[in-house]
């Protein structure tokens, strides 16, 4: 088989990082997180490439380190709440073993809270994080094969889930 076992979509603050390390781990592959690697490649936080350069650029960035991921690892693999605005990341993504990791906004606002280093919540996060998923919430669900819910559960019962809804063995 070749590309990830899953790939994890979904909102800023939903458990894409804790689920799919989780996930990984009972797979017995390795995890991946595309803003990680944009992070280590450019030296500097996600924050900062909005601040200094802007989105358009960010999101340049981030639809290179989604190309490159998506074509060499084999674990699991998240990416960026954002990375779905792409049409060509959208295409990369069909086929492939996708989870959409949903919430709804009070869930949201409990886990990101006023969090400064999420630069699209800035302002009035309950408003923004509303407005993000309300504009991204059908991209996740074109790209997704399974939605699985994440309010009211913990990233074990969460992970458990996508195992079963995507028939996977635990290693």
């Amino acid at each position: 088989m070749s590309g990830p076992r899953v790939v994890l979509v979904g909102p800023m603050g939903v458990g894409k990082s804790t689920v799919g390390a989780l996930l990984a781990e009972r797979l017995g592959c390795s995890y991946r997180d595309t803003d990680d690697d944009i992070v280590s490649a450019q030296g500097r936080t996600i924050a900062d490439i909005f601040v200094d350069e802007g989105e358009a650029s960010f999101r340049a960035i981030e639809k290179a380190a989604v190309a490159t991921a998506l074509a060499g690892h084999e674990g699991v693999l998240a990416l960026g709440g954002g990375s779905i605005l792409d049409a060509d990341t959208r295409a990369l993504l069909e086929g492939q073993p996708v989870v959409f990791l949903s919430m709804d906004v009070e869930e949201a606002v409990k886990r990101t809270g006023l969090n400064v280093a999420r630069p699209l919540l800035a302002v009035n996060p309950r408003k923004q994080w509303r407005e993000l998923m309300e504009a991204r919430r059908h991209l996740y669900t074109e790209v997704a094969r399974v939605v699985v819910a994440t309010d009211g559960r913990t990233p074990d019962e969460v992970a458990a889930a996508v195992l079963d809804a995507l028939e996977l063995k635990q290693a």
